[in-house]
């Protein structure tokens, strides 16, 4: 089982390059706006995320504890990424701030993973 959540994980971190990189290849175009790469990369971010917490929580990988609230907060963040892509896609750029909230969440949920304990 500790391979598939290894698999897993790796499609999470293919997941945040693709959210991320949706938004960072954009930052010096003046049509910003949600695009295909950005709204893939949060459901995939979504699902794989639950996958990784239910595999973790159900003990099926040797030494995976789950912080449930750091889980949560970051649960909820990228439902709003999720919502806010899927919004944004069906609407024409400009999206300057639909876009540079989507950014600034993403960070924030890399920020989250790394630096809570």
């Amino acid at each position: 089982m500790e391979f598939v959540y290894n698999a897993i994980l790796v499609l999470h971190f293919i997941g945040l390059a693709a959210l991320l990189g949706g938004f960072i290849v954009q930052m010096r175009s003046p049509d910003k706006g949600v695009n295909p790469a950005m709204w893939h990369g949060a459901l995939t971010q979504l699902v794989t995320g639950v996958l990784l917490v239910g595999i973790a929580s159900a003990g099926l990988v040797s030494g995976e504890e789950v912080d449930h609230a750091k889980i949560a907060v970051k649960l909820v963040i990228v439902l709003i990424i999720t919502v806010l892509a899927f919004v944004g896609r069906r609407r024409t750029p400009p999206q300057t701030a639909l876009w540079g909230t989507i950014g600034a969440l993403t960070l924030a949920e890399v920020v989250i993973a790394v630096f809570w304990n």
